[in-house]
């Protein structure tokens, strides 16, 4: 026998991974938070890629952001 199956609690949460991802979640309302914890495992995935992308060429992004005036993770 391998052992019992991990449980919930065990697991990382969303809200954790995204905050390990560099979200700022302590930022988000509440609703905001809802909706992320709603996320599938295959919608994380991509949100962290997306992320993972912006990060990689952060100062350029960041820039184009201040000059418009958007707001980018």
């Amino acid at each position: 026998m391998t052992g019992p199956p991990p449980n919930d609690a065990e697991k990382p949460s969303m809200e954790a991974a995204l905050h390990e991802a560099g979200f700022p979640v302590d930022l988000l309302t509440e609703e905001q938070r809802q909706v992320l914890s709603e996320l599938t495992p295959q919608e994380l995935t991509l949100l962290l890629d997306v992320k993972s992308r912006l990060d990689a060429v952060g100062p350029e992004v960041q820039a184009h952001g201040e000059i418009a005036g958007g707001a980018l993770f």
